[in-house]
């Protein structure tokens, strides 16, 4: 998959779930300041993304996450592990960072 059409698969995913307008949503859109979202709909994004790449992203790389053009970095990079068959970030034990 190509940078443009992660992109593509990006806007996608935020104009239908979050009720954007997707002329809206450039690379260099921020998640919650200009678009609006907020912790609860990045985990929706997380889920959705999940679908596209198959794996299950690190929590700590998806905290720092704060432009569409991050995003779509993000997914490049998902690809790409589970391309090359890495194995996916390990899950924090129930109740850590509590």
């Amino acid at each position: 998959m190509t940078r443009d059409e992660i992109l593509k698969n990006v806007v996608e995913i935020l104009a239908d779930s979050f009720e954007l307008d997707p002329e809206e949503i450039k690379p260099e859109s921020t998640l919650y300041e200009e678009l609006g979202l907020d912790s609860i709909d990045a985990v929706d994004i997380f889920v959705q993304l999940r679908e596209l790449t198959g794996r299950r992203p690190d929590p700590d790389v998806a905290r720092e996450i704060r432009t569409v053009e991050e995003l779509v970095s993000f997914v490049e990079s998902e690809l790409a592990a589970a391309a090359a068959g890495e194995p996916e970030p390990e899950l924090p034990p129930p109740g850590a960072g509590t």
